[in-house]
C-alpha cells in the first residue's frame, strides 16, 4: 500500500529521502522554511568522502579546541555559552572522543561513505540527471613533517579499511597537478573519494522530483506538531496543517528544536562553515584539503570553491570576515601564485551543519514516536551521506531490511 510521507527539511538529506521514497511509490510532501535554494547543501565543498572515516569527536580534539578558542582565525571554534543544550552536547562530545569509541565508529563511517558514493554513481548512470560527478580522489596537502606523519597514520588506517591510499612526494604531486605552484612538503592521496557541484545537483534533483509528483512547500516553517497514540497526527506550519502516514525529520541544525516538540531530545549543535567561489581559472583539477588550515579546495563545474571552518556558536547566519579571510590566506599559503580577491571574499557564503556529539548521524525511529524517522546530525559528511541516508530512511519507512546495520545511528543512543 502506498504511504503518504511529509519530509521536514529540503536539504541534501531531505531531497535524497524524497528520491528513494518516490521510487517506492510514496506520496511525498517536502516542507522547508527556505525556498530550496540556500543553506549548507548549496555552499559545501561537494566532497563524497570515504576518506573521512574519523569522527569530529576524536582523541585530542578537546585540547586543540581549547587552544584554537583564542585564535579568531582557527579552523575549529566552539563559542562557550550558558545554554543547557550546548552544555549537554559539549559533555557528550568529550565522552565520545574516547579512543575506543572512535575505533568503533571508523569502519561504520567508511562503509556508509563508500555505499553513498556508489549510490551517487548509480544516480549519475541512470540517465535521469546531468549532474557533475568526478571520482578523482582527494589530496591531503601538508606543510610540516609532523602533520604529514599524522595524516599518513590516518592514510595507513584507511589502507587497513580497504581504501587505496598513497603517500606522495612533492614531485609526485606535481605530476598530478602540473598547472599549479604549490608550497607543500607532500600529500596523502585517497583514491576513494569523489566530488560534485552541490548547487547544480540540488537544482537538478528538485526539478526531477517535481516531474515525479513530489509536492514542495517552500518558505514554510513548522511551528507545531500534534501527537496522538504515540504518533504524529498533524504537522502545523505557519501556512497550513498537514497530515501523513509517516514523518521524516531532516531539518539539519533545526532538528533538535522540532524533536523537542515530540518529547524527543536529540543532541545537535550547528557547525557553521564558510565558502568562497573563485570563477577565474585556477589550474586546480583534483580536490584537496590544506591540512594545517583545514581548508577544502574543490574544482567545481566552472569555478573553484574554497571552504572551511567549523564554528559551533549556535544557530545564526552572520558571516565573520576574519574567518573568511583566514580561508583566503590559507589558499595563498599553499598556492603562492593564487590570490583570492576581496571581491570574491565579499561574496562568501555560510551554511550550518548539524553536528551530533559523537560524529555519527542520527538515522532511524525513536521508541517515543511510531511514525517519525529522524535523519540528521551528519556534521561535515551531510553531502557525502545524502543518498545512503535517503535509501536507509526509505527502507525504514517501507519496513524493509536496511542495506546496512544502523544500530550505531539510533536516535535514542546515549553518550
Amino acid at each position: 500500500m502506498s504511504k503518504s510521507v511529509i519530509i521536514i527539511g529540503g536539504g541534501i538529506i531531505g531531497l535524497s529521502t524524497a528520491y528513494y521514497l518516490q521510487k517506492e511509490g510514496c506520496d511525498i510532501t517536502v516542507v522547508d522554511k527556505s525556498n530550496f535554494s540556500a543553506g549548507a547543501s548549496f555552499v559545501n565543498a561537494g566532497y563524497i568522502t570515504p576518506s573521512h572515516f574519523i569522527p569530529l569527536s576524536q582523541p585530542g580534539i578537546i585540547t586543540k579546541g581549547l587552544k584554537w578558542m583564542f585564535n579568531p582565525e582557527s579552523p575549529f571554534y566552539v563559542k562557550p555559552r550558558l545554554d543547557t543544550d550546548f552544555l549537554k552536547w559539549a559533555w557528550a562530545f568529550k565522552k565520545s572522543s574516547a579512543k575506543v569509541k572512535v575505533e568503533k565508529a571508523i569502519p561504520i563511517l567508511k562503509d556508509i561513505n563508500v555505499l553513498s558514493r556508489d549510490l551517487y554513481a548509480e544516480m549519475k548512470a541512470s540517465g535521469d540527471f546531468d549532474f557533475h560527478f568526478e571520482k578523482k580522489g582527494l589530496l591531503m596537502f601538508y606543510k610540516s613533517d609532523e602533520v604529514g606523519e599524522e595524516e599518513w597514520k590516518v592514510g595507513q588506517r584507511g589502507v587497513k579499511e580497504g581504501l587505496n591510499v598513497e603517500h606522495l612526494s612533492v614531485s609526485e604531486v606535481k605530476k598530478l597537478e602540473p598547472n599549479i605552484d604549490l608550497d607543500i612538503k607532500g600529500a596523502i592521496y585517497f583514491h576513494s573519494d569523489a566530488h560534485m557541484t552541490p548547487n547544480a545537483f540540488m537544482k537538478d534533483m528538485y526539478a526531477y522530483l517535481k516531474t515525479k509528483g513530489v509536492k514542495f512547500c517552500p518558505n514554510e516553517a513548522v511551528v507545531d506538531v500534534e501527537l496522538s497514540n504515540n504518533s504524529v497526527s498533524k504537522i502545523i506550519t505557519d501556512k497550513q496543517e498537514l497530515k501523513a502516514d509517516e514523518i521524516v525529520l531532516a531539518a539539519g541544525s533545526w532538528s533538535q528544536q522540532l524533536s523537542k516538540k515530540l518529547g524527543i531530545d536529540i543532541s545537535v549543535q550547528a557547525g557553521k562553515g564558510y565558502s568562497i567561489n573563485v570563477e577565474r581559472p585556477t589550474g586546480i583539477t583534483i580536490p584537496s584539503i590544506l591540512c594545517e588550515a583545514k581548508v577544502a579546495v574543490t574544482p567545481m563545474d566552472g569555478f573553484t570553491r574554497f571552504a572551511g571552518t567549523m564554528e559551533i556558536a549556535g544557530i545564526n547566519h552572520s558571516i565573520n570576515p576574519v574567518r573568511v579571510n583566514a580561508i583566503a590566506k590559507a589558499a595563498k599559503n599553499y598556492y603562492p601564485n593564487l590570490l583570492i580577491l576581496k571581491s570574491e571574499t565579499d561574496h562568501a557564503k555560510c551554511g550550518l551543519r548539524p553536528c551530533s556529539p559523537d560524529g555519527m548521524p542520527y538515522i532511524g525511529k525513536s521508541s517515543k514516536c511510531k511514525n517519525l524517522t529522524i535523519a540528521t546530525g551528519h556534521a561535515m559528511m551531510g553531502w557525502s551521506l545524502g543518498p545512503a541516508t535517503g535509501k536507509l530512511v526509505s527502507e525504514i519507512i517501507k519496513d524493509q531490511k536496511p542495506f546496512m546495520n544502523i544500530d550505531a545511528f539510533h536516535p535514542d543512543r546515549k553518550f
